[in-house]
């Protein structure tokens, strides 16, 4: 078996891929692969990508029929991993050099279920290191222990695949897929899962990917109709842990964040189309009307004014049933 399997998802990068395959040559070695997954690129993104497939050493070319996004991208390179650990790269990111077998090291060292790393946020010319929100370092711990508390940052509000390397035994208990098609938000209710789902962890700093920030090909820079899924994201997150057997004591960290969230995004509801703020306001209020009451009171009355305020004038916005975004027959979105 191959010791790591990067998966690299591609759509429309052709400026910044040529960067982030430089930097998978410079973490090679023969018991790696790259499983560099372009999601239907119409730009120059195929070619640069074969052109790799036939010179990058451990470099594997997918393509898929048509684009399904980054999270369905990443399930087409999970299905074809082979080794022994998984790793995440997105196509306009790139590693630092033998960042890789760094963090290879550490999580075999620490012979826990998966690593949290830190990273290197670019902005422009503006570097910044992001931290995990996470105490310990180098200690295995309880994932759960990076859930809580639900009034400050956790491990759980980090939520970005790149950021760690993770043991197979996940991915065959089926903890690192992602929901398919989901457009935004898609590590929300995978990293959830994987700190209620897996056994052990640790935080171990080593800030060796850069994440671009602020780039125009960045769906986060986009105001168009594949932003509202956050909602559907989140509205996992809240179903997945109801069901969880810590549910009472998880919930409010769940509601609370998804609040902050909707919160963040109807503060900024000038970046969208108009027509996509409008379904933004409907979606939103729906989303709070299925929220259990007693939580959301109780995540409501421990935000800032401002937050609270808003949030509960949109609640009164709950649409009624058959409008579009109301809550279905089951209480998911219809």
């Amino acid at each position: 078996m191959l010791k790591l399997s990067v998966v690299v998802p591609f759509y429309n990068v052709q400026t910044y891929a040529p960067d982030a395959l430089k930097s998978l040559e410079l973490n090679a070695r023969e018991d790696f692969e790259f499983l560099l997954v372009d999601d239907r690129s119409t730009d120059g993104t195929p070619g640069l990508l074969e052109r790799a497939a036939a010179a990058l050493p451990g470099a594997v070319h997918l393509r898929r029929d048509r684009n399904g996004g980054l999270a369905t991208a990443r399930n087409t390179g999970l299905d074809a991993a082979r080794g022994e650990y998984i790793a995440f790269l997105d196509g306009d990111d790139w590693f630092a050099p033998g960042h890789l077998a760094r963090t290879l090291a550490a999580i075999e060292a620490l012979s826990c279920d998966f690593v949290r790393t830190d990273h290197v946020q670019v902005t422009g010319r503006t570097r910044s290191v992001q931290r995990v929100p996470y105490g310990p370092q180098g200690v295995v711990g309880d994932p759960r222990a990076g859930i809580l508390p639900a009034s400050r940052a956790t491990a759980v509000d980090y939520p970005y695949a790149w950021a760690g390397m993770y043991h197979r035994r996940l991915l065959d208990r089926g903890l690192l897929h992602f929901t398919d098609g989901l457009r935004t938000a898609e590590d929300r209710p995978w990293i959830w899962r994987l700190h209620r789902g897996a056994a052990s962890f640790a935080a171990v700093g080593m800030p060796g990917i850069f994440y671009r920030r602020g780039i125009s090909t960045s769906l986060t820079q986009i105001g168009d109709e594949r932003q509202l899924d956050f909602i559907r994201a989140f509205d996992q997150v809240i179903e997945d842990t109801s069901r969880d057997r810590e549910s009472e004591l998880l919930l409010p960290k769940a509601v609370r964040t998804y609040c902050a969230i909707i919160a963040h995004h109807i503060g900024s509801i000038e970046r969208f189309e108009p027509a996509v703020a409008k379904k933004l306001r409907v979606m939103s209020a729906a989303a709070l009307g299925r929220m259990p009451r007693p939580v959301l009171e109780q995540a409501l009355d421990s935000m800032d004014a401002e937050r609270s305020a808003l949030l509960r004038k949109l609640r009164r916005r709950t649409p009624a049933a058959g409008a579009p975004g109301a809550p279905g027959p089951t209480g998911a979105a219809a």
